[in-house]
């Protein structure tokens, strides 16, 4: 680790980076490129206007700005000492001027940063329809960087492929850690997985890190071409939802020397837990803590087999910004953080996951997580994406139904001639759950809504599916198209 890496501030490895590997490429994106010195000196210029304007401590990054340039003035604000907020380009201007309204106003005292010193404000979605902001200081992710080299291996310092947006924090972590490595880093404003196949191919960006649905595209736009396997890439993190365990074997073929990790977190905990990919692994394990991470399992109302997920280490966030009062919003107890997560500890001590206290579904008395039948839905060969969801009944309390999008292709398995019955998919379920976790209704969607990270906006298709529901009085199972 360097001096300037030890020093615990974010943007403090860009001058040495300038200095030692000035000509080297630092960030790219479409066409656009910078390298480290004329990053450095971009960085350096928007520091010190910001300065002679007096800005206040905590800036909101110009979302209209390409992404390149965006990078630039997240990393010029927070090595001016202050804070960067980052906002969504696709928010509406409402949204845009809620965020910015709730952010702190207070002058900056100029001091120069610490490594406790707030650096960079994400936002999150919330139950009150506003996102939610979560503020983190140097250290928490200068630690985060550290641990993910210590578990990953030297791969992780290499460039980096990050291909999706800087509002994602996921994303946005890997542009940091490509910079603050100086392996540089490869960014997409837009996601394209032909694009990133090209780019993995070229041998630019040996490691990738990437969302689940990313990975899907990019499997399925490789055996529409017949790509040939790459063999360039070293290392692929996974995080943001469930990795599909079944298409890991079609992935590994892709990538025959990539080591694939996945890895759980969320945003205001950074890293929790990873594990080498494994089909033959249960869905619910989400793999051993990380080394720096304590975990606890603590009792949850009206839940008998999982309990809250605890968490303690030095990469949690700092708090939240503006009101987040809300039942999405993490539980605090001194040191220890929840995100309402529940799970439990196997016999290997490895963390399984339950689900979101909040998606969790009472029916017959009993309860079901909806990530738990998700999984075992999406397994199936002939489903790509799958969304649970408890509607109101007054003999089981919530009766369960799923949304499906069916799979563009077979993938690995042999071409299906046509879709399954929902007779066959009750079947499916109950194959792999308890009988009363089956649904019997199956609502079928041509268009999958994401949310703006690429995870399923399931709050979306709930509204979509409130109006259809309430007129299909059938209890036969059945597949019911859905607008």
């Amino acid at each position: 680790m360097t001096p300037a890496q030890a020093s615990g501030l974010i943007y403090a490895p860009l001058a040495d980076w300038a200095q030692f590997r000035g000509e080297a490429l630092a960030v790219q994106s479409g066409s656009q490129s910078l390298t480290f010195a004329a990053l450095h000196a971009s960085v350096s210029q928007r520091a010190a206007t910001l300065g002679q304007q007096r800005a206040p401590a905590t800036v909101l990054v110009n979302s209209e700005l390409p992404l390149i340039q965006r990078m630039v003035d997240f990393l010029g604000i927070i090595a001016s000492g202050r804070c960067a907020a980052v906002a969504d380009p696709d928010w509406p201007d409402a949204i845009r001027r809620s965020v910015q309204a709730a952010l702190p106003d207070a002058p900056s005292d100029m001091s120069a940063a610490q490594p406790l010193s707030p650096f960079y404000v994400g936002y999150t979605s919330g139950s009150t329809g506003i996102p939610k902001g979560f503020r983190r200081h140097h250290q928490s992710w200068a630690e985060s960087f550290r641990v993910c080299l210590e578990a990953f291996g030297p791969d992780a310092s290499a460039c980096i492929l990050a291909p999706g947006r800087d509002s994602h924090s996921l994303f946005l972590f890997g542009m940091l850690l490509g910079l603050w490595t100086g392996g540089g880093v490869v960014m997409q404003e837009r996601f394209s997985a032909s694009a990133a196949l090209e780019t993995l191919r070229s041998g630019q960006t040996p490691a990738l890190i990437t969302a689940p649905s990313q990975l899907v595209l990019m499997l399925d736009v490789a055996r529409h071409k017949s790509l040939a396997p790459i063999e360039a890439v070293r290392l692929i993190m996974i995080s943001g939802a469930r990795w599909m365990r079944n298409r890991t074997a079609e992935l590994r073929a892709l990538f025959p020397k990539a080591r694939i990790v996945e890895f759980y977190g969320a945003s205001e905990t950074s890293f929790i837990a990873w594990m080498d990919t494994d089909e033959s692994t249960p869905a619910a394990v989400v793999g051993s803590p990380f080394l720096n991470v304590e975990l606890q399992i603590r009792e949850a109302p009206g839940e008998d087999t999982a309990g809250l997920i605890y968490v303690r280490s030095p990469m949690l966030f700092m708090d939240y910004v503006g009101e987040a009062h809300d039942a999405t919003a993490a539980l605090r107890d001194g040191d220890w953080l929840s995100v309402r997560d529940l799970g439990t500890l196997d016999a290997q001590g490895r963390l399984c996951l339950a689900g979101r206290q909040n998606r969790m579904i009472v029916t017959q008395g009993k309860n079901l997580f909806a990530e738990e039948l998700e999984s075992v839905l999406e397994a199936h060969p002939a489903i790509a994406q799958a969304s649970v969801h408890g509607m109101e009944d007054a003999r089981r309390g919530a009766r369960v139904v799923a949304i499906i999008h069916w799979a563009d292709g077979a993938s690995t398995h042999d071409a299906i001639p046509q879709p399954p019955t929902a007779l066959q998919l009750v079947v499916w379920c109950k194959q792999h759950l308890e009988a009363f976790k089956s649904p019997r209704k199956f609502y079928v969607s041509a268009n999958w809504p994401r949310t703006s990270s690429g995870k399923t906006d399931h709050p979306k298709l709930a509204h979509r599916l409130q109006q259809l529901d309430s007129q299909t009085a059938t209890d036969s199972p059945c597949l019911i198209p859905l607008p």
